[in-house]
């Protein structure tokens, strides 16, 4: 246990604590009012979506459908639009809006927490973690709860895992992490993988497959309460612990000179961005590159204050990942898995804002 006792407190002087209220100022972002008009495009989106299908209903008819009933009111089956509406895709399209805005703001708090860009959680293992718990939960039979239980034990024990290999290894600071996040996931992908060869073909083996590249097809109200209360808890602390991030963004000296335990500190945002890619794996499998690519383009909108890239980055992956989720059901007569889609998509966009973040420093306004 000694590897994670915090270094001696570093002791704070007005000159320094000058400098972190100097640093701290500049990290005041752009756009200060962009998280409202963001929050109004993200409801057009929604709207748009519901109309968009095979059977297609225009934006003003989707409108009424949505605005026009009572809370509670039946659904007649004879109203075949409004049953497309409220019962086949505004399930899907809300639990695709929850996981593309806890996607996100997982990515924006883990590069916050660890100072890099290159961090989220697909490179540090905790996606390939979640989903083998999933995959396991799966084989065994286990219900919606099961999943996001073993999906989280995983999901963190793989997160954690790569932690303490990267505080053992010569490699010290970010690139230990990576490297060892990075041996992490292909070890639970060589597990999922052999799960597998070893699920029976005909009755477990393609439902596994399809799960793990990650689908929106099996949208249903009870996900929507799994993913919501998961969202409750883990995006309300996430956004909680923005100011903290700040500061800790600024360097681990500095954090803990103010009294800030770093420690604590990160290991509570790794639970809470563990429960909320479990609870991701546990709705709709396996989807990558969201929690990389948004917060990079909500930092270039908004800066690096992590009090408005969380809310920023969580309605941009909202609209991100339901553009994604339309396309994956539109442009092919069967629905394309959408980890696919995110995954081509992802990473030359990444690639791009990742070479045009490096010009001028990734923490720059």
């Amino acid at each position: 246990m000694g590897i994670f006792k915090p270094p001696k407190k570093p002791e704070i002087t007005k000159t320094n604590f000058g400098r972190m209220k100097s640093d701290l100022s500049k990290l005041k972002g752009k756009n200060q009012f962009l998280s409202p008009l963001l929050l109004v495009f993200l409801m057009v989106v929604i709207i748009a979506s519901l109309g968009i299908g095979r059977y297609p209903v225009s934006f003003e008819e989707t409108s009424f459908i949505l605005f026009s009933r009572s809370f509670g009111q039946a659904v007649d089956p004879e109203d075949h639009k409004r049953v497309v509406i409220e019962i086949v895709r505004l399930p899907r399209i809300i639990l695709v809006v929850l996981v593309g805005m806890g996607l996100a703001m997982s990515g924006a708090a883990m590069q916050g927490v660890f100072r890099n860009p290159l961090v989220g959680p697909e490179v540090a293992g905790v996606s390939a973690g979640a989903c083998f718990g999933g995959a396991l939960s799966i084989i065994l039979g286990w219900n919606a709860a099961g999943i996001v239980i073993m999906a989280f034990l995983f999901g963190f024990s793989a997160l954690a895992a790569a932690f303490v290999i990267s505080r053992l290894s010569s490699r010290s600071g970010i690139l230990g992490l990576i490297l060892a996040g990075v041996i992490i996931s292909s070890f639970f992908s060589a597990l999922s993988g052999f799960l597998q060869y070893a699920a029976d073909p005909e009755n477990k083996l393609p439902s596994l497959i399809y799960w793990l590249m990650g689908s929106f097809a099996g949208a249903s109200y009870e996900r929507i309460v799994i993913m919501s209360g998961i969202m409750i808890i883990s995006g309300c602390g996430l956004l909680g612990l923005g100011w903290r991030i700040n500061i800790l963004s600024l360097g681990e000296n500095d954090a803990r000179a103010i009294g800030v335990n770093t420690e604590r500190l990160r290991w509570t945002v790794v639970s809470l961005v563990a429960l909320i890619v479990a609870g991701q794996v546990a709705v709709c499998g396996g989807i990558g590159w969201v929690g990389l690519v948004v917060p990079h383009l909500a930092r270039m909108i908004v800066g690096p204050e992590h009090s408005r890239l969380l809310p920023v980055s969580g309605l941009l992956g909202g609209i991100y990942l339901l553009l994604m989720d339309d396309l994956a059901r539109t442009i092919s007569p069967s629905e394309i898995p959408i980890g696919i889609l995110t995954s081509m998509v992802g990473t030359p966009l990444f690639i791009f804002l990742f070479l045009k973040i490096q010009k001028k420093g990734w923490n720059s306004d």
